[in-house]
């Protein structure tokens, strides 16, 4: 039984609704056969949303971490590559702190790969008529914030992790008119697709 730790966001920047926290809270402990499924919504604040992710790493041992955000304009579900060391964003946390080039690990390298199979994800998403592609890096806000800090946790462990991006839901098309937007029901099978192809390259 492989153990799959996955994690979304709170809503941000004064938002309603955020489409990684409904998704997490619509998935349950069986949904793929094979895998023990826990979840999270973490809160989108710099001081405590890795922290919070650490710990139940910590808690739960999890064979593997997928975390999901939030990514307004996106047209399709992003597999991010790279985790960079740096907050950098216009906008502030949930707790009103803005971060301006500022390193996450003083000492910290300029970069961490994700350990998912980025590139067989993506194909096998697309071959199920999800569109998805590759992202070079989570960007520079919460996201990649506890994308960051995972990997530095996490290197040189046989867990597998990284970050995925997903678009606006459509129940955000009102908060955010021209948007794209993708149905709800089409992430959370991703998510599932996801984890079942990491249940069957871990056999």
């Amino acid at each position: 039984m492989l153990r799959v730790l996955v994690t979304g966001f709170e809503p941000f920047n004064n938002a309603k609704l955020n489409p990684s926290e409904s998704l997490v809270t619509r998935l349950n402990s069986n949904d793929v056969a094979g895998a023990e499924i826990i979840t999270k919504v973490l809160p989108v604040v710099y001081s405590k949303s890795a922290t919070e992710l650490l710990d139940l790493i910590d808690e739960y041992q999890p064979d593997v971490v997928l975390c999901f955000g939030q990514v307004a304009g996106r047209k399709e579900i992003s597999i991010e590559r790279f985790a960079v060391n740096l907050d950098d964003a216009s906008i502030a946390d949930n707790a009103g702190s803005k971060r301006v080039d500022q390193k996450i690990k003083v000492d910290g390298p300029a970069a961490f790969t994700s350990t998912l199979p980025v590139t067989d994800l993506v194909n096998t998403l697309n071959g199920k008529g999800i569109p998805s592609g590759a992202s070079l890096s989570a960007g520079s806000f919460i996201c990649n914030h506890i994308f960051y800090e995972m990997q530095f946790a996490l290197a040189g462990t046989s867990v597998k992790s990284g970050f995925i991006h997903i678009p606006l839901m459509d129940e955000q098309q009102e908060e955010f008119p021209g948007l794209f937007t993708m149905p709800l029901d089409q992430m959370i099978l991703a998510s599932k697709i996801i984890i079942s192809e990491l249940v069957a390259s871990s056999n």
